[in-house]
């Protein structure tokens, strides 16, 4: 309160004008205001002020810089001084509307201007006299406004108000006394105030408050209920004063008592040194001799020196000493610029990858160019690659080969699950408990600065009100930017671009778009039921072996009964299932050698159906259908490609679309949209329109537990109600997959390997598929598409055409049709 009160004036009126100004008359104007102004004056200048409230006899100084309040000032000025000052209801607004200012406001008279170097203007300004904003009469070049003055009330003369106004000055001094930032000059002020209505706006313009709360205050218009606001708001701030000092006077002799240890420890050390006993500051050489062999920056090395100064300064009894002595010793251990050698050798790193995995040849040939280009190049920014792929295909144990392979030590993190972002920047060395980030405490486990470093689960990443990681993880996955991470606990920038990042996912839609752009995106596909086989002699049946004590004479398997194991009990796209089967197989296996059983060391199908028997799995297998309306889709899941049944059928009624087993929006929206179309197109089809009005339509999907959704069935809906309508059989042997449009289009869709797979299990012969899929056909090796057909579509008549045999099914049905009964509303008259 009062803060700069003399300063205020004497900063910009000057030392000598300060002195010369009649400063006792400006703190006593009389309660009526200034003869010199006009009673009749109702049209004023309105200047909105942004963080103080003008009252009535006070004096403030203002800088205003935008460019309509320094406009008003001149023009008041050149002409009568005479402006209105309202409040803001926002600060920050910086252009207000009639709607940001309150409505009581300040006459005010501009005592001097003064034209700033920066270009802004300062005046003096006194308050006359409130008034009411009744209305604003023009905005431009600034707020101009009709008010009705208001005339302050005729101060009490009772022995209560006069106590009233003893108390505020007595509870302003007391203040005045115990801050030390308030001017002495103000106790001068306060006995110098005569008018109780000026002694009140004076002290009520200077309290410690908000601008809401003074605003409310200079709209009371009794001066007894004005006073007891000051002096409740006064009673609290001197409250709050006496507190702030008590709580410095006892932080003042805290720190006495510390600064008194530090030089009794001082002297200890000093007598420990004249008895040459062992010197207390060993320790924090010993972390400077590491620190001088460390290779680092020359900003690193500086950083490092200037914590170790930091600590040989403090008490080693403060809780500060262990959180500097823990910050010094992670610069130790951190690797800076310490990074392994590459293996080059291209034909070394093949034969690691061939030996640890089969198939994947996109992620083979991609390790292989970046270890070439490095070569050629000596230095390069690793790429971030994301394998992205069903589970169980072998995503993170590709990170293993191809640390191996490229000659780097290998670091993984999983990121499932993961909600805070200090988990991977850091919390600050502030906070009690604080550590680095675990990129940061990864690398310094890994000892090294280039590791293959993965990063598990990337899709699987939390997101909740303690931050969002995935967008901590834009820095760290961008090539442009991890070069300089910044960790909030190290607090320096720390070089991520030598890092191999290998990022793992079942799935992209659930990663950040923004994230995902960073990443080169390398699809995994699922495997043959001929890749599933050789994967389970190379590598799954040696592990389980291995894993269960039995030798290779114990257990041996062919390639039909692996491939009967596959096919009857396994499902998925990865091998996960599969070697759990297996591993059921090896405990059977290793009951019967330590029981001395007789058996076979050739697996038979027995062997297989007796191990693991109550598991078997029916395949999908297709079946000529005589009946119109059901046909075969092709879909992907999570563990693979699947066949799925379209059924539907038609019953009497009022046109109803009804969808059932477990649908998602998607397929019901391919459901509606096909029977759009096919209204559309009724007649070029031979399909009655009216059938559309008279019979309701049921699409069923069997296995009505497992959730469906995905566009891919749209081709499927269509041929299968196109059938029911027109009763013609669908060619046999035949399945599909394509999304659909309102226009009649077919777009593609994905998982073409995992469906195509599927659809050769079931024994399909032809694949109706979106011409822009062929791409995807074309990757596929030759011996999996051996006796399959394909038609690549463009239009949903395409589909139709090659769908659908000439001939309707036997038993066709004849549906029984009304004809719509004749309007009898004549020409020219309107129904009521």
């Amino acid at each position: 309160m009062f803060n700069n009160l003399k300063n205020s004036f004497t900063d910009y009126l000057g030392e000598e004008d300060f002195e010369n100004t009649e400063f006792i008359t400006i703190m006593n104007p009389t309660d009526d205001g200034d003869s010199d102004i006009e009673n009749e004056n109702k049209v004023l200048p309105i200047l909105p002020l942004r963080n103080t409230v003008m009252f009535p006899g006070v004096v403030i100084p203002i800088t205003v810089g935008r460019e309509m309040s320094v406009k008003l000032i001149r023009d008041a000025y050149a002409k009568d001084k005479i402006i209105g000052v309202v409040s803001q209801h926002n600060a920050d607004q910086e252009t207000p509307s009639p709607n940001d200012i309150f409505g009581t406001g300040t006459l005010a008279h501009i005592v001097k201007m003064l034209k700033m170097p920066d270009g802004n203007i300062t005046a003096i300004i006194q308050g006359k006299r409130k008034f009411e904003v009744e209305r604003i009469v023009q905005t431009e070049p600034y707020m101009v406004a009709e008010v009705a003055h208001i005339k302050e009330d005729p101060a009490p003369t009772d022995s209560e108000f006069t106590a009233l106004l003893g108390s505020i000055k007595d509870l302003a001094n007391k203040i005045v006394e115990q801050s030390p930032n308030i001017p002495n000059e103000a106790t001068i002020a306060l006995k110098n105030i005569e008018s109780p209505n000026f002694l009140v706006n004076f002290i009520a313009s200077h309290l410690n408050v908000d601008v809401d709360e003074k605003q409310k205050i200079l709209e009371v218009r009794d001066l007894k209920e004005k006073a007891d606001k000051v002096l409740a708001i006064l009673t609290n701030e001197l409250q709050q004063l006496e507190l702030k000092n008590q709580i410095q006077n006892k932080v003042r002799v805290d720190l006495d008592k510390q600064q008194r240890e530090y030089f009794l420890h001082q002297q200890i050390r000093a007598i420990h040194e004249e008895l040459g006993e062992d010197n207390p500051d060993a320790e924090i050489q010993k972390l400077r001799a590491r620190g001088a062999e460390k290779k680092w920056s020359k900003e690193v090395n500086e950083r490092f020196n200037k914590e170790l100064d930091k600590l040989s300064r403090t008490n080693p009894s403060s809780p500060d000493y262990s959180v500097s002595l823990n910050y010094v010793e992670l610069f130790l251990e951190l690797p800076w610029d310490e990074f392994s050698k590459d293996n080059f050798d291209l034909k070394k790193a093949q034969s690691i990858l061939d030996r640890d995995h089969f198939g994947l040849d996109k992620v083979k040939q991609r390790i292989l160019e970046y270890l070439a280009v490095l070569k050629l190049k000596g230095d390069m920014k690793s790429p971030i690659l994301c394998l992205y792929g069903p589970p169980g295909v072998g995503k993170t144990s590709l990170g293993k080969s191809v640390a191996e392979a490229v000659g780097r030590k290998y670091v993984r993190m999983s990121l499932g699950g993961l909600h805070d972002e200090s988990e991977l920047r850091g919390h600050r060395k502030t906070y009690i408990g604080a550590m680095p980030g675990r990129i940061i405490q990864s690398i310094k486990k890994a000892k090294i600065s280039n590791p293959v470093f993965v990063l598990d689960e990337i899709d699987k990443i939390g997101n909740d009100f303690r931050g969002d990681p995935s967008s901590a993880l834009l820095e760290i996955l961008d090539p442009e930017q991890n070069g300089s991470f910044y960790d909030n606990y190290l607090e320096m920038e720390y070089d991520l671009s030598k890092i191999m990042f290998i990022a793992t996912a079942n799935r992209l839609d659930t990663i950040q778009p923004a994230l995902l752009d960073r990443m080169e995106i390398i699809e995994i596909n699922g495997y043959t039921t001929q890749e599933k086989v050789e994967i389970a002699k190379k590598y799954l049946i040696p592990k389980q072996r291995k894993a269960h004590g039995l030798k290779a004479k114990e257990l041996k398997a062919s390639d039909a009964v692996l491939a009967y194991l596959v096919d009857n009990y396994t499902r998925e796209s990865g091998v996960r299932g599969l070697e759990k089967r297996l591993a059921a197989i090896c405990r059977r296996r290793a009951m019967e050698v330590v029981r001395g059983d007789e058996y076979k060391v050739g697996l038979t199908k027995a062997d297989i159906d007796n191990s693991i028997g109550s598991e078997k799995r029916e395949r999908d297998m297709y079946t000529d259908i005589e009946v119109a309306g059901v046909v075969t889709g092709l879909a992907w899941t999570s563990v693979g490609g699947v066949i799925l049944t379209v059924e539907s059928s038609l019953t009497k009624g009022k046109g109803k679309l009804t969808l059932t087993g477990q649908l998602g929006s998607v397929m019901k929206e391919s459901a509606v949209t096909v029977t759009t179309y096919l209204r559309d197109h009724a007649e070029k089809l031979g399909i009655d329109y009216r059938m559309f009005d008279q019979y309701d339509i049921h699409i069923h999907f069997p296995a009505g537990a497992v959730p469906k959704d995905g566009p891919s069935a749209g081709i499927t809906i269509l041929t299968a109600l196109a059938s029911l309508f027109t009763q013609r059989k669908v060619k046999p042997n035949l399945a599909m997959t394509g999304e659909i449009t309102l226009r009649g289009k077919v777009l593609p869709v994905g998982g073409i390997k995992e469906k195509i797979l599927a659809a050769k299990r079931a024994g399909i012969k032809e694949i109706i598929l979106c011409k822009a899929n062929k791409k995807d056909i074309d990757d596929i090796k030759p011996e999996y598409l051996e006796n399959l057909t394909f038609h690549f579509v463009e239009d949903m008549m395409e589909v139709l055409d090659i769908a659908l045999l000439k001939r309707k099914v036997k038993n066709a049905r004849k549906w029984e049709i009304k004809s719509p009964a004749k309007s009898k509303i004549k020409q020219g008259e309107l129904a009521g």
